[in-house]
């Protein structure tokens, strides 16, 4: 069971931006036909990454074991920023889905679907992950020990990989 609820330490970029891609363009869906159901799935999906990693999101899924191998090598950063953006996902997401197809206000919806529409695009275009940067910035505050990533915590090792 504690295998089924773990998440992927690295993770393979390459599969978080087809992630993001593929949510970039359901928010897109939503905000074009006001298809607000469709944030059943999409809040579904972030939870289940939450939780799981790929293993229960048919997306993430896809993503790891379809996709992405076709893109080439695996890119491997680190998990935890990755979680802890799928979980601002799953907090954003919950969030539009009570305010758009629970209490049918569209605009309050729009306007979270239009941060998605922000991070996501970012993410899966540029990769910059902004729940990353935020991950990043907790650590630096000391919010988020550094034991939670230790490559994150070590800039010397990112320093090595980059020359």
């Amino acid at each position: 069971m504690a295998r089924l609820f773990s998440f992927p330490n690295p993770v393979n970029e390459k599969a978080a931006r087809v992630v993001a891609g593929m949510v970039l363009i359901t928010v897109l869906v939503i905000l074009a036909t006001g298809a607000y159901w469709l944030l059943i799935p999409l809040a579904y999906g972030f939870w289940a990454r939450v939780l799981t990693g790929p293993t229960l999101s048919p997306l993430g899924w896809a993503a790891q074991n379809v996709i992405a191998p076709r893109l080439g090598p695996k890119k491997p950063v680190p998990g935890p920023p990755k979680r802890f953006a799928q979980g601002m996902g799953a907090a954003m997401a919950t969030a539009a889905l009570i305010l758009g197809l629970i209490l049918g206000d569209d605009t309050a919806a729009d306007v979270i679907l239009g941060l998605f529409v922000i991070a996501a695009g970012l993410e899966s275009i540029f990769a910059v992950c902004l729940g990353c940067q935020v991950f990043g910035w907790l650590m630096r505050i000391g919010v988020i020990p550094a034991s939670v990533c230790e490559e994150c915590a070590d800039i010397s090792r990112r320093l090595r990989a980059t020359a």
